[in-house]
């Protein structure tokens, strides 16, 4: 490309396509819309099309807080765009499936040049302004290339920019910071501290050495355009969680959130203690609403899924020949950019990793409880006057299993509902359809856990081949047994008079008696990591055959991170994760022989979700009023 032609391809990448931002405000302003409304909907938006901003209006009808004088925060980022974008990218998703998410995979790879401030919605359109202004006096200074270096340390992965390079973008940030202080009234700061691009931060020291590899496999010299870009982000959910709506939801009563597919929800967790098991209390980013919503409805999303760019400068040099004129995909702030040409180095890294996996450990915790659906007083609910169960709802199941010592235990010992029956066997159906091969399996000594193992085995059609073995140590965190003592199990014998298929042979790694009622978290934390261990030292390696091993919701982390070489969560943040975990929620790990380590994947199957379904009299609505 001619020099005269990359002169001109700036000037068309930085000049304004849209209508000005005074021609939107009054095209909503005839529409009937107060001016401080309209305002507070373009910047919401980034100020781009009349048809975004109605559309925000439209959803944010019943927003509670739409009159509310709240500006939004804004900042100044560097970004990449170009081959180096897509190496980093590719290194994100490396980075996030190896050694699981940090802090760096909330935001898409930047450089900061001004952090969050705060500017009034009907000044935004200065910092448009000030951004093309300051470009335009820059950009025949802007380096053609720019010096990035790796860093490392224990709790940080980055890339450096030299000192040459690092002080234009001062001079840059200061700039714009100087200008749009002065013209929009606000507080801007620029970063005059080390300029760096981080690949990861907050990390587990452990897996220092394998982002380092990962690191090393991205060419910082590659061929890169860089765009200063302004973003902005609700200043009201700076530290809630984001979720991402993986379905849509219907509300069944007034203070419930309605919710699409693909909508983004707010959640503060220090507002969800009081919050029925299985839901959660948030605001819909769509709509401004606020309700409760089924949990297991959603997923986690990124920090900066919500972010919006209003306006970027792009820096091209007349030095550096750019050929690709295509816009690089920055929709999707944290997307996953598939990238044919990856390195071969990263390419050898994963073919390697991928050759010497072999055991697997399949974490699961039950199926659907009756108390789950019922109440604690499910008993009573099927209890005649004479103490004989009978079935007073469809999924109650159809009978109890005996034991010596009454029905009154079950009380403490729940058994599965019909529809936990059911889901259990339609995981293993599904581990069948995957072909998945059990070698072994374990079960906490609770029933709901051994009847979730009997019913996956029978789906994978091997009930009559693998027995299960009762291990007392796999039980939950005994402080939070309601009753405050151990449950009264059913004895092996029992369990397989009932026909469920034990291996009567098997000793448990810690007796019964060993459990102890309202231990510590970390007594519960050294019982868990100690019986992992044992396990995987029973089974030893025949093929790639996957332990199963069947728990509560506590399992799933207590069983895991001890495997793959995490420390404990903090009893506060555990007991936040555990109750986000529904029936049959999954944990996979696999080993890597040569390194006689384990990493956690994707489980083979994909995870069960279903809606809730309320108990009905017909009498009500349909016959009396």
């Amino acid at each position: 490309m001619a020099v005269a032609e990359t002169q001109l391809y700036a000037k068309v990448s930085n000049k304004h396509k849209r209508k000005s931002t005074s021609a939107l405000l009054e095209s909503l302003l005839t529409k009937g819309f107060p001016a401080h409304i309209a305002q507070k909907a373009l910047a919401a938006t980034g100020q781009k099309t009349i048809e975004d901003a109605a559309k925000w209006l439209h959803s944010h009808c019943n927003d509670p807080s739409l009159d509310d004088p709240i500006p939004q925060e804004y900042a100044l980022y560097l970004c990449p765009t170009g081959h180096l974008h897509n190496h980093l990218q590719e290194f994100w998703k490396e980075s996030k499936r190896q050694c699981g998410k940090n802090r760096a995979h909330e935001i898409f790879p930047h450089v900061t040049l001004c952090d969050f401030f705060t500017c009034e919605d009907q000044k935004v359109e200065i910092l448009y302004d000030t951004l093309k202004r300051v470009g335009d006096s820059f950009s025949q200074h802007f380096p053609a290339s720019i010096s990035l270096s790796l860093h490392s340390s224990t709790s940080y992965l980055g890339f450096f920019i030299g000192d040459s390079h690092a002080n234009i973008l001062k001079e840059f940030a200061q700039a714009f910071s100087s200008e749009a202080s002065a013209l929009a009234d606000c507080h801007v700061k620029p970063c005059l501290k080390q300029l760096h691009l981080t690949l990861a931060h907050k990390f587990y020291p452990h897996h220092q050495k394998t982002l380092e590899q990962l690191a090393k496999c991205i060419n910082p010299g590659e061929s890169c355009q860089w765009v200063a870009a302004l973003y902005s982000r609700d200043m009201r959910f700076v530290h809630y969680q984001t979720l991402r709506a993986l379905f849509q939801y219907k509300p069944q009563n007034i203070d419930e959130l309605m919710i699409n597919a693909g909508d983004f929800i707010y959640v503060d967790p220090t507002q969800q203690s009081d919050v029925s098991e299985g839901w959660v209390i948030g605001t819909s980013h769509r709509t401004g609403c606020r309700g409760f919503l089924p949990e297991n409805y959603t997923e986690r999303a990124n920090e900066s899924d919500t972010w919006v760019k209003h306006r970027e400068y792009a820096f091209v040099t007349s030095s550096k020949l750019f050929t690709q004129t295509q816009k690089e995909p920055n929709e999707k702030l944290n997307g996953e950019v598939h990238n044919p040409r990856v390195s071969r180095s990263v390419t050898n890294v994963l073919s390697l990793q991928n050759a010497t996996l072999r055991r697997g450990v399949l974490v699961m915790r039950h199926g659907e409880r009756v108390d789950q659906v019922f109440g604690k007083s499910w008993l009573q609910q099927c209890l005649t006057a004479d103490g004989k169960y009978y079935r007073a709802d469809l999924n109650f199941p159809s009978s109890l299993p005996k034991r010596k010592d009454g029905v009154k235990h079950f009380e403490y010992d729940p058994p599965l509902s019909c529809c936990g029956i059911f889901q259990s066997r339609l995981i293993g159906e599904a581990l069948l359809d995957q072909e998945v091969t059990v070698s072994y399996v374990y079960s906490s000594p609770a029933l709901r856990c051994i009847q979730t193992a009997q019913h996956v085995l029978q789906g994978l059609k091997l009930d009559q081949k693998v027995k299960i073995r009762v291990e007392p140590g796999l039980f939950e965190w005994t402080m939070w047994e309601a009753s405050k003592v151990i449950p009264n199990f059913m004895t092996v014998t029992e369990l397989a008079e009932a026909s469920y298929k034990i291996d009567t042979s098997y000793r448990g790694n810690l007796p019964l008696s060993s459990l102890v009622p309202s231990e510590s978290y970390e007594e519960y934390v050294s019982r868990s990591s100690a019986v992992i261990e044992q396990i995987i030292t029973a089974c030893p390696s025949k093929g790639k055959g996957i332990i199963l091993i069947v728990g509560h919701g506590s399992s799933l982390a207590s069983f895991t991170r001890p495997l793959i070489g995490l420390p404990a969560r903090d009893s506060n943040d555990f007991a936040q994760v555990v109750r986000k975990i529904p029936s049959l929620g999954m944990c996979f790990c696999e080993e890597l022989k040569e390194e006689n380590k384990w990493q956690m994947v994707n489980p083979p199957v994909k995870t069960l979700t279903h809606g809730a379904n309320a108990a009905f009299n017909w009498r009500n609505g349909i016959v009396e009023d």
